[in-house]
């Protein structure tokens, strides 16, 4: 403040020296030429509001006026009343304490709600870090539990390796138990039958084609026979040639005539020609084998005329079975020899399978995937029953298949499968 009324008192001051230097100007150009009748000018200032400033009065009597622009402050109220500036200042400075005040007591409010508000973060920082402690020792109890877990599981693991190995064991006695079961059972058979493998005397009816040979019979062809189970009799063509003669043929192939992509009631009853391509029928094999110990006769041929042949010493079909149509007329085979090498023993205790009898171990049927009927596992190494491809073929073990020969993927051109009672004097050809 001291600033500016210093600045306005002088500012009024140069005014004045103006306006008296104005009027000294004036009175000198005019004094030249007034009649020296006339006295000197009057000069004067006001100081009321709405008057002029300056007043100047020539002696001929005229007046000439200078005013202040009234746009500017009104100097004579505001330095001739300093009192009253004063007051205002005071008035002023009286206005900016209380604004102060005012501020400072917002400020001390606002400072209360801040006090207030760090209390509750600083409860609510506590209670977060009790949850957060909580939360870790439940962190550490869960990992305690997880540890306990993996130590149990860990054991759990160890028992069951101990129970696999323990089943394995159990398995494994049950199967020298059975193994041992069955050769007991074979050698009871064996002396129990023992008439029956002799030859029958005159006029007594042939069982099978080892009778008629023994019968003096020594031409290849088409016979009647009267199994002990099925006295009733069928037709079989019988081989007199092959090792001495006596079999009993249960399956032949030679030109691809016969479809033998068919169901379980044509397997289990037979189809085709005795003279031609022809499967006997489980039926007529499983009441040939029950009664006597039989072995069994493989010939091949593939289309170049190679020939091999796979002989097995054990042949059965259903031989424990009470039903054997409800129980898949299971396989029994073993002891091979021959040429052609073994691609029969895998299936081992398997049940036959059709294309509408799934009885393999495979997810899908067997005998659908591969075209044909057999005692299938998961799937086969042979495939006699298979589709006539007649030799080289692009699809996959679907054609007449004895994979240890040819392979999968050639189909055989001649196949005759022939059983007879196995007998102790049959030399049988030396192996390759």
């Amino acid at each position: 403040m001291t600033w500016s009324y210093r600045l306005c008192t002088l500012f009024f001051v140069v005014v004045l020296l103006a306006a008296a230097v104005t009027g000294t100007i004036f009175f000198m150009n005019n004094y030249q030429v007034l009649p020296m009748s006339y006295g000197p000018p009057l000069i004067s200032t006001n100081q009321g509001e709405g008057n002029p400033l300056v007043t100047v009065e020539r002696g001929d009597g005229s007046r000439v006026n200078i005013f202040i622009d009234p746009n500017c402050p009104d100097y004579s109220r505001n330095f001739l009343r300093p009192e009253g500036d004063q007051t205002s200042l005071l008035h002023s400075l009286t206005d900016r304490d209380s604004d102060r005040k005012g501020r400072r007591g917002q400020d001390r409010v606002l400072l209360v709600n801040l006090v207030e508000q760090l209390t509750e973060l600083s409860t609510h920082a506590r209670q977060t870090k009790t949850e957060y402690d909580s939360l870790r020792r439940g962190q550490r109890d869960l990992g305690q539990q997880l540890n306990a877990l993996q130590s149990e599981q860990g054991r759990l693991v160890q028992l069951l390796s101990e129970s696999q190995v323990n089943m394995v064991d159990v398995a494994n006695s049950v199967s020298e138990a059975l193994t041992s079961l069955q050769k007991g059972t074979g050698s009871i058979r064996t002396r129990l039958k023992n008439d029956l493998q002799r030859a029958p005397s005159r006029g007594t009816r042939p069982r099978d084609c080892s009778d008629i040979r023994a019968g003096g019979q020594t031409e290849d062809g088409v016979y009647s026979i009267f199994p002990t189970h099925h006295p009733s009799g069928f037709q079989v063509f019988c081989d007199m040639t092959t090792d001495g003669g006596g079999w009993t043929v249960i399956q032949h192939r030679e030109d691809g005539s016969v479809s033998f992509f068919r169901g379980w009631d044509a397997y289990r009853d037979g189809f085709g020609k005795i003279t031609g391509e022809h499967w006997l029928g489980m039926r007529q094999i499983h009441a040939l084998t029950i009664q006597s110990n039989y072995e069994l006769w493989i010939d091949l041929q593939d289309f170049e005329n190679n020939a091999a042949f796979a002989r097995y010493g054990t042949f059965g079909v259903g031989l424990f079975s009470v039903d054997p149509d409800d129980d898949g007329y299971p396989l029994t085979i073993g002891d091979y020899s021959g040429t052609a090498g073994d691609s029969l023993l895998k299936h081992n205790g398997m049940k036959f399978t059709t294309k509408d009898r799934d009885n393999d171990h495979s997810e899908n049927n067997c005998a659908s995937f591969y075209h044909g009927a057999w005692w299938y596992r998961n799937c086969h190494t042979s495939n006699l029953n298979g589709q006539y491809l007649r030799g080289q073929h692009t699809s996959y073990a679907d054609g007449i298949e004895w994979s240890s020969w040819t392979g999968w993927q050639y189909s055989l051109k001649f196949t005759e499968m022939k059983i007879r009672p196995r007998r102790e004097e049959n030399k049988r050809p030396q192996e390759t």
